[in-house]
């Protein structure tokens, strides 16, 4: 394995992170809100489930 002094990693590093390309405020914002949404709209269905095999099982279990 070849190795690198530290002044050439920090140089291929740097390179390295200029070739990211970031988010804007407005795209993060939007993502932000999207994962929100998303998350409630699961809670919400999950809930609905749960009520449901909840009251399936408490009318199959007060026939006996």
């Amino acid at each position: 394995m070849a190795s690198t002094n530290p002044l050439q990693f920090i140089q291929q590093v740097r390179a390295e992170v200029a070739k990211v390309v970031w988010p804007t405020r407005r795209e993060v914002l939007l993502t932000t809100v999207m994962v929100f949404i998303m998350a409630t709209l699961t809670a919400i269905f999950f809930a609905l489930v749960d009520l449901l095999i909840r009251s399936g099982l408490e009318g199959l279990l007060g026939l006996f």
